[in-house]
């Protein structure tokens, strides 16, 4: 049984009678095997599995443990334990009470976002503060909701940002045009689905005995109220303040710090005995990791003896030759490809390491950073793909007409409510049978000059500098062409998009669908404007090899889709499986290129932290935009401790493009690589100074 194999402080952790229960687990000490103990003690104790609760970062650590648990006590007990993230348990519980809930990502949101702001003017407002774009005032909201639990929006961005006062009132009333706009359509996003299921907590008794939460350290205020809602009788919370990364996404190490204050009848427990990790290694990790302040005091022992090979500090004159010359390494380590991890702090790192490793025929995938997922040339297919299931789906419309040169968020909206009036609430219609009777298919704009609110939209465009363009006649009629602001460019975009619809609305296989857009007028101006952008330099001109290579990436990863696409027959199913289930899609094999951020919960035989550099790694730029130093040790320290047995740290000396000295990250100072020199003294004394003004 699991209990069995749990050494003595484990044991006593998943055995505790106390009603709340603190697990410090720090890296490679055993939190999982903790866990499922905790979930057999409870279900051997009488506890029937609907009464478990167990709230994990991921969904696959969700699945990972019930498939541990279904070991000893079988499937069919395992599978009624309600177990997945905080969101994918309240998405659950919204479900049940509400079928219309639609769930969207976030990147889709923020484009509705954006379709509001755009409708916004600054400029009557005189300031010497620049206002926030719209994405980044949509990420501010998100950190607002996950953050705040008194204040509202407008209030918030003055406390937070005072110099952003005289724009506070036009921020906050695009907040609230937003969240109008997602009642209207039944959209949620993330945060909404905690909000939601917290305010149902409130007036529903759930039924859980007990609420088991991994990775506690990582839990935001929205994410702790929502605990707190649910009223456990039973907590039993484990986690690793060291291991704390994700405050720029709203998670709180108080949270976690003032466990005891909250409980004062809590027990804490303290996992010491490390099972991953050599002896130098974790040796290593720990002297970089005690400048952080302690929250509880811990001290971890090796259980591992074997003959351990020290960290080894790699110094190269030049950033490529780091990257080429780690590349050969791994080409002759004797360590399979599977077992190696180069984990990165910045996306530029990873695409240097990737190159090095494709040009030596070394097999490799990426996790974090930009994923194949999310890069815009597979996102416009599937946005495309998604109107041809669900032409309602008006942030797939907006996200798709952003490519068209001249179309913002803002426009790409009027014309999408544009076609639905003309069509009488489908697009469809709009499209090829408008009501021609309709002049002006195109909303009136609302006037408020105190809320950046103004009547930009004049009287509807001739339609007579389209004529040239070989569009058909029918279309050439739709009072859709009489939008002010829609140039040749973007008339053209719209008419490929047309034609394009049309031709493949009735085709039922999802390969052959991916085929056709891909090799469409309207995909092929996409590609060449994303190939342009990535391969403009900073003289505004084009480097036409980049661009060429650009070009080739984009027709690759159409290969790829149509590949992903192949075992598909229905269309809701393949859109399902490439939208909702993406991240759990597994791409190639090889060496495992990670973001510090993807590699966290894993570990590997040999390891590469690269381009540890001061200003990458710690990476001052985030630092300066609400990061900090003890956020990126921690940082440090959880890529450290992926390793098993080999770690490797390498930095450069010269970035010879962008003609840049650089020099060792502070943790190499601090782990005893590199001698504490005046450089060293510099950053620290540079620290303290930012220290003493906050």
């Amino acid at each position: 049984m699991p209990l069995s194999r749990l050494n003595k402080e484990q044991y006593e952790a998943a055995t505790s009678n106390s009603l709340q229960n603190l697990i410090i687990a720090s890296a490679g000490t055993g939190k999982t095997s903790t866990i499922v103990g905790r979930i057999a003690y409870l279900l051997e104790s009488g506890v029937v599995p609907q009464e478990i609760l167990l709230l994990t970062f991921t969904n696959k650590a969700a699945a990972e443990m019930v498939e541990r648990v279904a070991i000893f006590f079988g499937k069919d007990v395992a599978s009624k334990i309600d177990a997945g993230t905080f969101h994918a348990v309240s998405y659950r519980w919204l479900k049940k009470h509400d079928k219309r809930v639609v769930l969207k990502q976030q990147r889709e949101l923020k484009t509705l976002f954006r379709s509001v702001f755009e409708k916004r003017n600054f400029s009557h407002i005189d300031s010497e503060v620049a206002p926030y774009g719209g994405n980044h005032l949509y990420d501010l909201y998100s950190y607002y909701q996950n953050t705040e639990l008194s204040l509202d929006f407008e209030s918030w961005v003055i406390d937070k940002y005072p110099e952003h006062e005289l724009f506070s009132m036009i921020y906050a009333d695009i907040v609230d045009e937003f969240v109008r706009l997602k009642k209207e359509y039944g959209f949620l996003n993330f945060n909404d689905l905690l909000l939601n299921f917290r305010e149902m907590c409130k007036t529903n008794d759930l039924g859980y005995k007990e609420i088991l939460v991994d990775e506690y350290q990582d839990t935001n205020a929205l994410q702790g109220t929502l605990i707190d809602a649910m009223k456990p009788p039973s907590l039993f919370c484990v986690g690793d303040y060291d291991q704390s990364i994700y405050a720029f996404n709203g998670a709180d190490i108080g949270i976690i710090g003032s466990f005891t204050k909250k409980f004062l009848d809590a027990k804490v427990h303290t996992l010491t005995k490390n099972y991953r990790s050599t002896l130098p290694i974790l040796s290593l990790a720990t002297k970089v990791i005690e400048h952080n302040e302690r929250i509880y005091p811990k001290k971890l022992e090796v259980t591992r003896n074997n003959n351990p090979q020290a960290p080894k500090l790699l110094i190269y004159d030049e950033l490529f030759d780091q990257y080429h010359a780690m590349a050969a390494q791994i080409r002759d380590t004797q360590t399979p490809n599977e077992e190696i991890a180069v984990i990165f702090r910045n996306n530029s790192s990873a695409d240097g390491i990737e190159v090095g490793l494709r040009e030596l025929g070394i097999p490799c995938k990426r996790k974090g950073g930009t994923s194949f997922f999310d890069s815009r040339e597979v996102k416009a297919i599937l946005d495309f793909y998604t109107l041809l299931v669900n032409e309602s789906d008006m942030m797939a419309f907006i996200h798709l007409f952003e490519f068209a040169r001249g179309i913002g968020s803002a426009m790409a909206k009027e014309i999408y409510l544009g076609l639905k009036t003309l069509g009488h609430g489908k697009i469809f219609y709009g499209l090829y049978a408008p009501d021609e009777s309709i002049n002006n298919p195109f909303e009136k704009r609302k006037v408020s000059h105190q809320l950046g609110l103004f009547d930009e939209f004049i009287e509807l465009g001739a339609v007579g500098k389209f004529a040239k363009l070989g569009f058909d006649d029918k279309f050439m009629r739709n009072p859709i062409l009489k939008h002010p602001k829609l140039t040749k460019d973007s008339g053209s975009f719209l008419y490929d998009f047309y034609t394009l619809y049309r031709d493949i609305k009735g085709i039922k296989s999802p390969k052959i669908i991916v085929n056709k857009i891909a090799s469409s007028s309207l995909y092929k101006y996409i590609s060449l404007s994303l190939a342009t952008k990535r391969a403009m330099l900073k003289d505004g001109s084009i480097d036409e090899k980049q661009k060429e290579e650009s070009l080739n990436r984009i027709s690759r990863k159409m290969i790829l889709l149509e590949e992903l696409s192949k075992p598909y027959n229905e269309h809701e199913r393949f859109l399902n499986a490439m939208i909702l289930g993406s991240s759990d899609l597994t791409q190639g094999e090889g060496v495992n290129l990670l973001s510090v951020h993807a590699s966290k919960g894993l570990e590997y035989k040999e390891v590469y932290v690269v381009d540890l550099m001061d200003g990458r790694f710690p990476n001052r730029k985030l630092m300066q935009r609400g990061g900090s130093l003890d956020e990126e040790r921690r940082l440090f320290y959880v890529a450290v401790t992926r390793a098993k047995d080999i770690l490797y740290l390498s930095f450069a000396k010269y970035d010879k493009i962008k003609k840049m000295n650089f020099v060792p990250s502070q943790f190499l100072f601090e782990a005893g690589l590199v001698p504490k020199d005046d450089v060293y003294r510099n950053l620290v004394e540079k620290e303290q100074d930012k220290d003493d003004k906050k």
